[in-house]
């Protein structure tokens, strides 16, 4: 039966990422979404990027965009500003795995993280990046509340639409999934030495990895 699984900030943890996959084990007709910020903070966002890349024609792919690649985008098309903001918040480890030059990386690499999309949806679920506003339709949403706000300084209500929403963005230290029922946050803060989750929004099935190379399974 085809799955629906949404996967956490990756930020960079190639090793978890691999390791995740490996676990996952897509399948043709199965949709993985990526909550965004694949970029920034963790040893090798370029590897991540490359592997997203790969992992196209081997399922349904949709790869949501989070506030760190928006500041990456920034950054490449902006001025010092730009560059140091993104730079100052993680930007250092993607910059390293492009061998320190902007101009190394791949264009396909770019035109991948162009095609990143701002939600999702299926019939009983929704997927943003951060947070939403649960009186806005989707495509109303305003860019700040998409991107950047924590659930945990307004912990919104059910969305108007009745679905559940998965989103990322807000880490949670412990490594474990915060679940208010009708909202699961899976930034499971795998760049700060705790777990990169996936989620199977239909059975409730999780998968965890670290960069140790552990791993473990749970049931929401």
């Amino acid at each position: 039966m085809p799955r629906t699984i949404a996967i956490g900030d990756i930020h960079g943890c190639v090793e978890a990422f691999s390791l995740l996959l490996a676990k996952i084990a897509p399948q043709p007709k199965d949709t993985i979404i990526g909550l965004g910020d694949y970029v920034d903070r963790g040893v090798n966002p370029a590897g991540v990027i490359e592997i997203l890349i790969d992992l196209v024609p081997r399922c349904r792919l949709v790869p949501l965009i989070g506030n760190h690649e928006i500041m990456f985008f920034k950054a490449l098309q902006g001025g010092k500003r730009e560059f140091d903001f993104w730079y100052q918040h993680g930007g250092a480890s993607t910059l390293a795995s492009y061998g320190g030059n902007l101009k190394r990386i791949p264009q396909h690499h770019l035109v991948f993280l162009s095609h990143c999309v701002r939600y999702f949806e299926t019939p009983d679920h929704f997927f943003v990046h951060a947070c939403y506003d649960e009186n806005l339709p989707l495509a109303d949403q305003e860019d700040h509340t998409l991107f950047w706000q924590h659930v945990t300084d307004y912990p919104p209500q059910r969305h108007i639409s009745g679905k559940t929403a998965v989103v990322g963005h807000t880490p949670q230290f412990d490594g474990e999934i915060l679940n208010f029922d009708h909202l699961k946050v899976l930034d499971t803060f795998c760049y700060g030495g705790q777990w990169l989750t996936a989620l199977d929004v239909e059975s409730g099935k999780i998968w965890q990895t670290n960069n140790l190379g552990q791993f473990r399974e749970d049931q929401i």
